[in-house]
């Protein structure tokens, strides 16, 4: 094959069928390079084709940049034929003037070129200078696909569109009509299956809202046994602290009685002191008394001796 960026004509290995797009025919060799010279008409004749110009550098990595922008609408339509209008009109804003039909053929040149590379150099970059910025749109369609695959309420019809547009970048879309009948015929398929998804998330929510009845009342019967235990743990302490109280009342009272006893004994004692001490203090008196009336007498009887 010739490189992407010189020659405007890409002859592929195996010369495929011509195929009719549109009332005219697309010559499969005369796909080339520069996706122009493929989008062409049998009634334009040869002549128009070798007047489209040659797809540069700068230009072809405008519109893959292009194209990246508009990677999450193609997944999501087959009718693309808007969008390569508007891709078309993209290129003119940025100063080239390109066909819708010309940007087709030539995302189709690119894609081939990329798979035709990463199939047989997958560490040679030279034959696909453009392979990074390919790279990374297929990668992020590739997570695309992943997330509708994981997505059980997404059409199967889509998920296989996702699956095939790399080989679908090769061939022409097929008619709206046809299209639409098929969109039509795959959702009356699909309506079983989401009658049978809804059933299904229906009873994993009846399910999901018995769950959580039965741990709510669980839960409820764990808070009203522990409220129980709480009474019961506050009766038991009230009890108790009756009890102690009604203890330490007796101990006081006995501890008062005990005083009071003492208080009267030491009454009985002081007062058995002052009884004796007041006999002694008499005791005294009259021994003093007999004592000066003892001495009065002797001096009596010596006075009366000496007269």
């Amino acid at each position: 094959m010739s490189s992407l960026l010189g020659d405007g004509i890409v002859i592929p290995l195996q010369q495929p069928p011509a195929i009719a797009v549109g009332g005219g025919i697309l010559d499969g060799g005369g796909g080339g390079g520069g996706g122009g010279g493929g989008a062409a008409m049998m009634r334009g004749g040869r002549r128009k084709e070798e007047r489209i110009p040659q797809w540069g550098f700068h230009e072809t990595k405008e519109f893959i940049a292009i194209r990246a922008e508009f990677e999450r609408e193609f997944t999501q339509t087959k009718r693309n034929k808007t969008l390569w209008e508007l891709i078309a009109g993209r290129m003119k804003d940025k100063g080239f003037r390109r066909s819708a039909d010309q940007c087709k053929c030539k995302w189709k040149n690119l894609v081939n070129r990329y798979k035709g590379k990463e199939i047989s150099e997958p560490d040679n970059g030279r034959q696909c200078p453009f392979y990074e910025e390919l790279d990374a749109i297929f990668k992020e369609r590739s997570k695309s696909m992943l997330m509708l695959e994981s997505d059980g309420l997404r059409p199967k019809k889509r998920l296989k569109k996702l699956k095939g547009l790399l080989s679908d970048e090769e061939t022409d879309d097929e008619d709206d009509d046809e299209e639409s009948d098929d969109d039509n015929r795959n959702l009356q398929q699909l309506q079983p299956f989401q009658h049978h998804h809804q059933e299904q998330q229906q009873q994993q929510q009846h399910q999901l809202q018995q769950q959580i009845q039965s741990r709510a009342s669980s839960m409820q019967e764990v808070l009203e046994e522990f409220f129980q235990q709480q009474q019961r743990n506050e009766e038991q302490w009230r009890v108790s602290l009756e009890q102690r109280e009604m203890e330490r009342r007796a101990r006081e009272h006995e501890w008062r009685e005990c005083m009071e006893k003492l208080e009267q004994e030491r009454a009985l004692r002081e007062q058995a002191w002052w009884e004796r001490e007041e006999q002694r203090r008499l005791r005294d008196e009259v021994r003093s008394r007999k004592r000066d009336e003892l001495v009065e007498a002797v001096l009596r009887k010596v006075i009366r001796d000496d007269c």
